[in-house]
């Protein structure tokens, strides 16, 4: 049994970024295009990995976890939260798109709102997510349900995957870096994260690295 699923470390990534947005957003200085283009940047990122990571559990993860047992009540329970989610990150990429244009403190205000509804379904979801399927996950390491969802998420581009990668581990702790990397030979994970995690490494780690702790 390992200490969590890659599930649980990605989700743990969707909760540091919207605390990092929370951050940026209430520290943005009024008329700073750079900071406003650089948390497009940042925000565009995250939104195509929350995208990705929920269709992928409906369309890869839920079929799976029926094969060990999961209800379909409590699937279509969790995509109903995943709704909820997406109407949220709607918003938020209304309010992030605003800011992009203006780079005003007023819009910066209205995005963090935003955010911060965001940030509030989405843990209720995570949390409730985690608490019924994480023991599922934990239970069947190893099964040849969980191998074959694996390969199935495993089949995307190496580009796509550099950048989840990066963005991942980019201020995971060791256990959550564990998780993320343990199925992957380290010599092509250097190699992912070398090349084709530079575009994360370029556009979207430093926005993060401006905020005062």
């Amino acid at each position: 049994m390992g200490e969590m699923s890659m599930n649980k470390a990605i989700h743990a990534a969707v909760r540091r970024d919207l605390g990092r947005f929370l951050d940026a957003l209430e520290q943005f200085p009024d008329g700073d295009r750079t900071r406003a283009a650089q948390l497009g940047a940042a925000w565009q990122n995250f939104d195509s990995q929350l995208t990705r990571h929920h269709e992928g559990e409906h369309e890869i993860a839920w079929p799976a976890l029926q094969k060990l047992g999961v209800s379909a009540e409590l699937l279509a329970q969790l995509d109903a939260e995943h709704d909820t989610m997406a109407g949220a990150l709607a918003a938020s990429r209304t309010a992030l798109g605003a800011l992009q244009n203006s780079a005003s403190a007023a819009d910066a205000a209205t995005a963090r709102a935003a955010i911060q509804e965001l940030q509030r379904v989405t843990v209720e979801h995570l949390d409730h997510e985690e608490a019924e399927i994480e023991p599922v996950y934990q239970a069947n390491v190893g099964t040849p349900e969980l191998k074959a969802m694996g390969r199935e998420f495993a089949k995307v581009g190496p580009a796509q995957g550099g950048t989840f990668f990066a963005w991942a581990l980019d201020g995971a702790t060791p256990a959550e870096s564990a998780a993320i990397t343990s199925t992957v030979p380290k010599p092509v994970l250097t190699v992912i994260l070398g090349i084709f995690g530079r575009s994360y490494r370029k556009s979207v780690a430093p926005t993060w690295r401006t905020l005062n702790r």
